[in-house]
């Protein structure tokens, strides 16, 4: 792209954009929304304070406006599920917010453990007070990575209900002991040797599924958080195994399961229900309009349009910042830092959005470099020049600043992606519950209560 075609792009983008500074600039995409179900949150990271915050406005708003039923994230059910109790105000679920959140440990603890959530769910409780139990807004995990936690929340519940089928339970699981809690243990073993605990894993859930009639009389939403731990142990299986042998396979392995437990809950909380959900812009944002589809891969924003595609039920939202500082480590497993991102790599699609933030000081439409864009359907989203493919940046949990201008980028038609997009210009890392004491002088030391 040329300089001058960036000029000319970047102006048609300005004129099509819309503030991004305060809730109430929030009305145009609220309305956007309309009747969808499906309503997807993305991120640019998992560790940037402005992601959280807005989709927090965004999120209150649609419950309010919309009568939305839960909030659905990229987390474990278990420890989510702890967060649920807490927000629906059920006995002995803890004191605080933060309480709950501080027992969130499997790394990365910040994408969770965080006071931009906390604050969340602290609203959320208010809210839900004056609600039926029934009718309460719920929260909920829809990743795939919590084998041992989920096994053990299924022996636990099975205990309480039907002792025999606990013992065949804890005797089938033992299949994975050996491994010592270590899914990446057990994963290479099923390279190694051809056998695996698949089988083991299906029994247990096939067990408590043909139990269902007697076990929900007496206590639906206790069974249903049993099942979905058993449904969890079997895909968590079934993703180590395909995630050691590489390619898209245990990605879609992930997705496919984000999907099936997103629709396990919109089922279980009537045909009336509203999902909001949130995960990052590559779970989000559809794979088919970006490098991803060549790769064989799909997402859970693919997955919901694909299956919801006469009925305009899904409505998706990315997220993106072209400074700042984010939370992320430097290896897997590695503790949190606070890193600073180098300005966005030129004729990406966050520096064409730095551009078209630069007004004169005459344009009193432009409160500020932030911006929202909602996209008509078509091809460029109504923004001539844009259907064209950019670069997109995207940062996970591992990142390393110094390499980001050779990686971190997704090739994207950005209209096609999402229906709307959400620009902060600079914005600064989580305050995180579990910062190390090397990084907690960087943090803030309070916490706004709003924007």
């Amino acid at each position: 792209m040329h300089f001058n075609s960036v000029e000319e792009l970047a102006s048609r983008v300005r004129g099509a954009a819309l503030p991004l500074d305060t809730p109430d600039d929030l009305d145009p995409l609220i309305h956007a929304v309309g009747d969808a179900r499906y309503l997807l949150l993305g991120e640019a990271s998992h560790g940037t304070h402005e992601f959280y915050t807005w989709r927090a406005e965004i999120t209150k708003r649609l419950i309010l406006e919309k009568q939305c039923s839960f909030i659905a994230v990229e987390g474990d059910w278990p420890d989510c599920y702890r967060l649920n109790r807490y927000v629906k105000g059920l006995a002995e679920s803890g004191d605080s917010a933060e309480q709950v959140l501080r027992t969130f440990d499997r790394w990365p603890t910040w994408m969770w453990a965080n006071r931009e959530v906390a604050a969340l769910a602290e609203w959320l409780r208010a809210h839900n007070e004056a609600l039926p139990a029934d009718d309460r807004v719920g929260f909920y995990g829809l990743d795939v990575y919590s084998l041992w936690d989920s096994m053990t929340a299924v022996v636990e519940y099975l205990e309480t209900v039907d002792p025999a089928l606990a013992g065949s339970a804890k005797a089938a699981y033992l299949c994975f002991e050996p491994y010592g809690e270590d899914a990446q243990a057990y994963a290479r073993a099923t390279v190694l040797v051809p056998t695996s605990c698949e089988e083991e894993a299906v029994a247990v859930l096939r067990a408590l599924q043909d139990r269902e009639p007697e076990y929900g009389r007496d206590g639906r939403e206790a069974y249903y958080n049993a099942e979905q731990n058993a449904l969890i142990a079997r895909g968590a299986e079934e993703y180590y195994r395909a995630m050691v042998r590489g390619g898209a396979m245990s990605w879609n392995v992930r997705d496919r399961h984000m999907v099936e437990t997103l629709e396990r809950l919109m089922s279980h909380h009537g045909e009336k229900s509203k999902a909001i959900v949130w995960e990052h812009n590559t779970h989000i944002g559809d794979a088919r309009y970006t490098d991803m589809a060549g790769a064989g891969m799909v997402n859970v924003g693919q997955l919901l349009r694909e299956k919801h595609a006469q009925d305009a039920e899904v409505f998706l939202v990315g997220f993106g910042t072209y400074s700042g500082t984010v939370l992320a480590a430097s290896e897997w497993g590695a503790p949190m830092q606070k890193m600073r991102m180098p300005d966005a790599r030129a004729h990406s699609l966050k520096e064409l959005l730095h551009r078209a933030g630069q007004t004169s000081t005459a344009d009193a439409r432009r409160r500020s470099a932030n911006m929202m864009l909602l996209f008509d359907g078509g091809p460029d989203g109504g923004i001539a020049g844009l259907d064209d493919p950019i670069h997109h940046r995207a940062i996970g949990v591992v990142y390393d600043p110094r390499a980001e201008r050779r990686g971190n980028y997704v090739p994207s038609r950005v209209p096609q992606r999402y229906d709307a997009f959400l620009f902060v210009h600079t914005t600064r890392a989580l305050d995180a519950l579990h910062m190390p004491a090397s990084n907690a002088a960087d943090m803030p030391e309070t916490y706004p209560s709003g924007k």
